[in-house]
């Protein structure tokens, strides 16, 4: 029985990791800033800690076979990638769709940097480069109750992954051999555009919604203040405008490593419709 340490235990996909390794027989030990209130499956083993804070990491890698790791989008801290490395063999990273960075490039993200640790470390790396995930349509869940989403680019056509396909193939990755060194696209099994996204919310929720065009101006403005971020916008804004004319690449990864279809965005509605409604 191999140990793995979860991170992010309690988030979207983390806690799918740890139901996934539990039920598959491994010990889980999952890093959280509060035990007493992580609500963790039976067996699981909670440990204190932050990945903000190096200090506090030696007691949960003690042992450890292998690491999810999901960066909770912090300021990068190579002495946490370094003490990671030491400890497991096998790392898995959440990370997302971007390019390989050259030895001293200047990275765009958080996640260029963190790979580029990982793949100069001493452990065995496997990077999940996660398409958006299906979570971030609660955002228009209160434009559903009222039956119409706002936004820009109603056309933009988006392959949005199901949390729990982004946990099983970690889980994958991380309990079989083959895949260190692989840096893995995973993606939604369709392409589906805005539009049609909040219509599948609607009938899975029983409602018609539509979606209602907003100027990009005026989007970006809400979006600014929103997020206090105008760089963060304007590349979202440019990535939403490109999926127009060239709908977001859709991978058949989950099928090829897991034997089945990646879950549709309709199953993952399904799967949260109580918070639609």
């Amino acid at each position: 029985m191999s140990t793995y340490l979860v991170t992010g235990a309690t988030g979207n996909v983390g806690r799918h990791v740890v139901t996934g390794l539990v039920d598959a027989g491994h010990a889980v030990r999952a890093l959280v800033r509060d035990p007493e209130r992580a609500a963790l499956p039976d067996g699981v083993e909670a440990v204190r800690g932050d990945l903000a804070s190096p200090s506090t990491l030696e007691p949960a890698l003690r042992g450890v076979d292998g690491v999810y790791l999901m960066w909770p989008g912090i300021p990068v801290r190579p002495e946490v990638i370094e003490l990671v490395a030491a400890h497991a063999r096998h790392v898995v990273y959440l990370s997302t769709d971007v390019a390989d960075l050259a030895e001293g490039e200047r990275a765009t993200s958080y996640h260029q940097e963190i790979e580029r640790l990982l793949r100069n470390s001493a452990a065995g790396w496997t990077f999940l480069r996660a398409i958006d995930f299906a979570t971030n349509a609660l955002a228009w869940a209160e434009g559903v109750r009222q039956g119409v989403v706002r936004g820009p680019y109603a056309a933009a056509s988006r392959s949005l992954i199901h949390e729990r396909d982004i946990a099983d193939v970690a889980v994958h990755a991380l309990t079989t051999d083959g895949h260190h060194g692989a840096r893995y696209l995973v993606t939604g099994p369709e392409s589906l555009t805005h539009a049609e996204l909040v219509r599948i919310i609607g009938e899975e929720a029983g409602r018609e919604v539509r979606w209602e065009e907003v100027p990009v101006e005026i989007a970006r403005e809400r979006m600014v203040a929103a997020l206090g971020d105008a760089a963060f916008v304007d590349a979202r804004l440019a990535v939403y405008r490109s999926f127009v004319d060239t709908p977001e690449v859709v991978t058949d990864t989950v099928e090829r490593l897991l034997g089945r279809p990646a879950r549709t965005f309709r199953s993952w509605v399904r799967d949260h419709v109580d918070a639609f409604r």
